[in-house]
């Protein structure tokens, strides 16, 4: 189960970062697409560096190395924009890539460097206003051919479909929305988890 960052700061984010990861998060993505290089740097120093081998970064990808990070995100637009060579470059030097797809036919068509890609949104987003799926991804999800990428499901995703979620053929779900709009955002996660470790 993977956490996504809200796009802008929350109270105590740092606090409750920590606290995720206490609680046993594997994975953070930081995706704050208005940061500065430095605010992101700033952010990520925040942040317990025995936790840095499991943050993702959606920018700014650079300073990975300055703050022992090996992972990164690739945006579509930045995907679009990126070599099979330039994504081999980076698996060399042991970075694990993800990228972001919104049907079954980008996901299917991704390179075969990216070790895992979000496919949303699933259900109708929680964080987003009117961002709702185009089809049924449950229908789309039977036409997979790419079995070298991990499916994660991302969308309006929370404890009451998640397992329905994993059901249906993704390999594994991502939470944003259920978490930062959630005034109890660790209890929220442990409930999440709950479902995922014993599905």
């Amino acid at each position: 189960m993977i956490i996504i960052s809200n796009p802008v700061a929350v109270p105590n984010e740092i606090v409750t970062i920590h606290a995720l990861f206490e609680a046993g998060m594997q994975l953070f993505h930081i995706r704050k697409p208005d940061f500065s290089e430095e605010e992101m740097n700033v952010f990520i120093a925040a942040i317990g560096l025995e936790y840095h081998s499991k943050l993702v970064l959606h920018s700014h990808h650079h300073i990975a190395d300055s703050h022992s990070i090996k992972r990164i995100h690739f945006p579509e637009k930045l995907r679009s924009e990126t070599t099979s060579t330039e994504l081999r470059a980076y698996k060399s030097r042991g970075f694990t890539l993800s990228t972001s797809t919104h049907n079954i036919e980008d996901f299917n068509l991704l390179d075969s460097n990216f070790d895992y890609a979000f496919l949303s949104p699933v259900f109708e987003s929680i964080s987003k206003e009117n961002y709702n799926p185009k089809g049924n991804l449950f229908e789309e999800i039977k036409n997979r051919s790419n079995f070298n990428t991990q499916l994660i499901g991302l969308g309006g995703i929370e404890f009451s479909n998640i397992e329905k979620t994993l059901e249906a053929g993704f390999n594994d779900v991502a939470l944003l929305g259920t978490i930062w709009t959630s005034n109890q955002p660790i209890e929220k996660f442990k409930l999440c988890q709950q479902i995922v470790l014993s599905y």
